[in-house]
């Protein structure tokens, strides 16, 4: 009997397991999954708990109810990857060995990277709402705020889903709008980048956005420390932004894991093929979703589009076959912008955001790179099909893991 090892049970290391329970072969392969937590979060929707447009009950369920019959699943944490040995540590001591190791471990916040940020104002008037702890936090200190200059702060990329920055920034305002306040929250949003998003023609849109609704924009800040004594945020230059209330994204690192086997880059993502989805160090590894260093989002559309792409790959692996360079970098995000409405992105390695319809060229519904309504409630149905149909693998119909690019105006990646 072979093993088939898959590191992580969150979004892309679920989706794995029910892709290839059915796609290898039940008396040749083992499939097994570990992860230390019981919980499986949607993380989507930690955006929306700070304003309580969703509740605990509504991210959070018990993890293995989504793992498939057929797959052996072991709740512990993993202390050590042994990639010349073919085996993996377990924090209890026991070993596992694989012919085949899949990472899915993810990518966790790390605070600590910065002076200052992670001390004794955390959770004070500094929050994150990247984790559930933080994003339950911030949505009580929102209720009793009583105003004042509310920052919206990333410290460097990549960050997961990296537009969700942007979206809180939007529903803050919708948010005091609405608790008749907004006269009295100052609201700025401050980006290591040269604009509000990675690729010009989607920063327009929302430079556009940031400036229509009374959203002060500081951008190309790097950030050096934290001075938490008096409430501002100082970057390399010296330039200071001064807050009372911070909500920052700090920087993103893959999980620890990773650098004590010695597999991750400075951030402890796994170096990986960007079209295979395979280690570039290790022909039996192969890393999904966060725990890549791969040029594209960490999203769960992401995940989702690699998901299948590497299904695909795992089995041709298992038959001596050559792998296909099929991955193209797709992400397809909603993109809250508040009032009800949302925007639609879609765009890959070679293209940026890209006007046009989806999921159908001509037909739609959605709009891509334009507000509405329409995309506000594709956001909010996502939740549904995340917890019956994404992370079951159950296909979305319509929606292809390469782009598809016809009927959308084109522009490259400079």
């Amino acid at each position: 009997m072979k093993n088939l090892l898959i590191l992580g049970a969150g979004t892309a290391g679920t989706m794995m397991a029910n892709h290839l329970v059915s796609k290898l072969p039940k008396s040749e392969w083992q499939i097994t999954i570990v992860d230390q937590h019981k919980t499986h979060y949607y993380q989507p929707g930690f955006l929306f708990l700070p304003f309580d447009i969703y509740t605990e009950d509504q991210v959070k369920k018990d993890g293995k109810k989504y793992i498939p019959k057929g797959v052996n699943y072991i709740q512990q944490g993993i202390e050590l990857i042994r990639p010349e040995n073919n085996a993996v540590d377990l924090a209890n001591g026991e070993e596992l060995q694989y012919d085949i190791l899949i990472i899915a471990t993810g990518s966790n916040i790390a605070p600590e990277e910065v002076e200052g940020m992670n001390g004794p104002k955390w959770q004070e008037n500094i929050f994150d709402f990247y984790t559930y702890d933080g994003a339950v936090a911030l949505r009580n200190k929102l209720r009793e705020w009583e105003g004042g200059r509310l920052v919206v702060h990333v410290t460097e990329m990549p960050i997961k889903c990296p537009v969700a920055p942007l979206e809180f920034a939007f529903l803050a305002d919708t948010y005091f709008k609405k608790k008749g306040m907004r006269d009295k929250v100052d609201i700025t949003y401050v980006t290591p980048l040269g604009g509000a998003f990675t690729t010009p023609r989607a920063s327009k849109a929302f430079d556009h956005l940031l400036e229509e609704k009374n959203i002060k924009e500081v951008t190309d800040f790097n950030i050096e420390r934290v001075d938490y004594e008096n409430n501002k945020i100082i970057d390399y230059a010296e330039v200071e932004v001064p807050y009372d209330l911070l909500v920052t994204v700090p920087t993103n690192m893959g999980n620890a894991v990773i650098e004590r086997s010695g597999m991750g880059d400075d951030l402890n993502f796994v170096p990986t093929h960007k079209a295979t989805l395979q280690s570039k160090e290790h022909e039996n590894i192969f890393a999904i979703g966060d725990a890549t260093n791969v040029p594209t989002s960490k999203a769960g559309s992401v995940a989702h589009f690699e998901a299948e792409i590497l299904t695909d790959n795992i089995v041709r692996y298992v038959k001596g076959e050559a792998l296909k360079e099929e991955f193209d970098g797709h992400a397809n995000c909603f993109v809250e912008t508040g009032n009800g409405k949302a925007l639609l992105i879609d765009f890959n390695y070679e293209h940026q955001p890209v006007e046009g319809t989806f999921p159908l060229p001509g037909i739609g519904p959605m709009k891509l790179l334009r507000e509405s309504r329409a995309n506000h409630w594709g956001k909010m149905a996502f939740k549904w099909v995340y917890w019956n149909m994404l992370l079951k693998a159950v296909p979305i119909p319509f929606v292809s893991a390469t782009m598809n690019e016809k009927g959308k105006k084109l522009e490259e990646v400079s």
